[in-house]
């Protein structure tokens, strides 16, 4: 199995690939452009990327692919959709950097309460400033907002009540039950996290429901002077919204991610947050801890293995979770050569479209039962032509 990794990941990915007896191309820089021509010279079978995006084109000109794995949590890098269209599998490498991302929730926590940044900037430019630098709130018995309570939330709030804070909390499938057992408060939205909270860090994955989810509304709602961090996603948040809030209620911002960020590594930059003194901004490096990385390419390698060695996907993230099916064929049948292509043949003829099928194999291998879900019409005719085949001891059809 060919495996192109197109961004820079740890040496132990590689050592456990060739292990498995994978081909590995490895072009860490890859991008745009570049990513297009080298998948359609390598023609792999498996795509490696970690912030590189992958539109598209990539996919439709990677004759050969199966498996892309995105090594991190998120995965709106992707072109998902596409790759569902193509029959190729996307999967992720969900909470292997969570304490690392939690751990640069709290940096930037602690940097906000204390001008941390500022201290620094100051004192390298020559500047004592201890009587301005010295007034401080304070964070314990402070109220911490946690949006989204996946890998990363759950970490975040461990690290919180370390600090002696009170925790509220929201995430579309929190409960005021999963609430208590976490031992935070509950919050119906997250507009009501926002009022309540004098800190709100957002967790949430990016998607077509999480876009914007910090808007206007949720701006207007937070407390003057409250502290707002965003870790996950710069499109879950309306930066007009943000700065607006800044600008009028003297809120402070700690951004991991925003709109608009550098494709490169390393280069010159310009940002009109960057210049704002309200904001501090870090280069997207909630995931980049050796710690982090390490647990994150053994786990694409352990994706990659197990599809190589099992044909399954760990982590996949685009098969469907219900199918179109309305029916289900079962078959009793002996287990001979070329009695299910006789069975599907009778579907093909009928019309009927599979959508989910598996075949068991009773002791001895002398009979089988094939479990076949498919869109279909309640025609019995074509179960007693199905049951007619020859080596077919019976099939019944049940509606969904």
């Amino acid at each position: 199995m060919k495996v192109l990794l197109a961004d820079t990941l740890s040496d132990s990915v590689v050592s456990a690939l060739e292990d498995a007896k994978c081909v590995i191309v490895s072009e860490p820089s890859l991008k745009g452009e570049a990513l297009t021509r080298a998948l359609s010279e390598h023609d792999p079978q498996v795509l490696v990327v970690r912030s590189t995006r992958v539109t598209s084109e990539d996919i439709q000109t990677a004759a050969g692919l199966e498996l892309i794995v995105r090594a991190g949590a998120g995965y709106d890098t992707i072109d998902v959709a596409a790759a569902s269209g193509k029959g190729v599998f996307v999967a992720n490498c969900p909470g292997k950097n969570a304490s690392a991302v939690a751990e640069l929730t709290v940096g930037l926590l602690l940097s906000l309460d204390r001008f941390i940044p500022d201290n620094v900037m100051d004192a390298r430019a020559g500047t004592w400033n201890k009587a301005g630098y010295a007034k401080a709130a304070g964070v314990k018995g402070r109220m911490f907002g946690v949006i989204g309570t996946g890998n990363i939330g759950k970490e975040v709030i461990k690290r919180v009540k370390a600090f002696d804070m009170n925790i509220v909390a929201w995430s579309r499938s929190l409960t005021p039950g999963k609430a208590a057992d976490l031992g935070v408060a509950y919050a119906s939205t997250p507009e009501e996290v926002a009022a309540t909270a004098d800190v709100v860090s957002l967790h949430c994955a990016a998607t077509p429901d999480t876009k914007e989810l910090a808007n206007e509304a949720f701006f207007e709602a937070m407390k003057p002077g409250a502290f707002f961090i965003n870790t996950t996603r710069g499109s879950v948040v309306n930066e007009e919204a943000m700065l607006s809030a800044i600008a009028s209620k003297g809120v402070r911002v700690g951004l991991d991610v925003f709109s608009n960020e550098p494709a490169a590594k390393s280069g010159p930059f310009e940002h009109p947050l960057a210049g704002n003194p309200s904001v501090y901004l870090t280069h997207h490096i909630g995931a980049s801890t050796q710690q982090a990385q390490e647990a994150i390419a053994a786990e694409a390698a352990r994706v990659i293995i197990t599809y190589a060695q099992d044909g399954e996907v760990p982590n996949c993230v685009n098969l469907a979770t219900q199918t179109p099916a309305t029916h289900q064929l079962t078959v009793r049948h002996k287990d001979k050569v070329g009695v299910l292509s006789k069975v599907l043949n009778e579907i093909s003829v009928a019309n009927w479209n599979v959508q989910e099928m598996e075949n068991v194999i009773f002791d001895h291998a002398k009979a089988a039962c094939a479990y076949i879900r498919v869109d279909a019409t309640d025609d019995q005719s074509v179960v007693h032509r199905i049951a007619a085949l020859d080596d077919v001891f019976a099939a019944t059809l049940i509606e969904l």
